[in-house]
C-alpha cells in the first residue's frame, strides 16, 4: 500500500496511482485506515514528511513501512518522467 502524507492540494497536483492520500498532519487520527498486516510505503514531496510517517507508524505497531525514498521528486526523474513536478 503507498500512502501519500502530502497536502491534499500537493496530491492533486501529481501523484503515484493507486496511493491513497493521507496528509501528515491526520496520520494518527486517520490510523485505522491503514492495514498493518502489508507492506505499506510512505511518499511525500522529497521523502522528509514521509520519513517521519514511516517512524510514527513503525512506533505504533506498523511492521512493514518504507520510506520512499526522494519522494515524488525522485519518482518523477526516474520513474514515470511524464509526471508533473513542482
Amino acid at each position: 500500500m503507498v500512502v501519500d502524507v502530502r497536502e491534499p492540494w500537493e496530491f492533486e497536483h501529481c501523484r503515484i496511482e493507486g496511493s491513497l492520500s493521507v496528509p501528515l498532519a491526520q496520520l494518527a487520527a486517520r490510523r485505522a485506515e491503514l492495514p498493518d498486516n502489508v507492506p505499506v510505503v510512505l511518499v511525500c514531496h522529497h521523502g522528509g514528511r514521509s520519513q517521519q510517517a514511516a517512524m510514527w507508524l513503525a512506533q505504533n505497531g506498523f511492521t512493514d513501512v518504507n520510506n520512499l525514498r526522494g519522494g515524488v521528486e525522485a519518482w518523477a526523474l526516474e520513474v514515470d518522467t511524464t509526471m508533473p513536478r513542482y
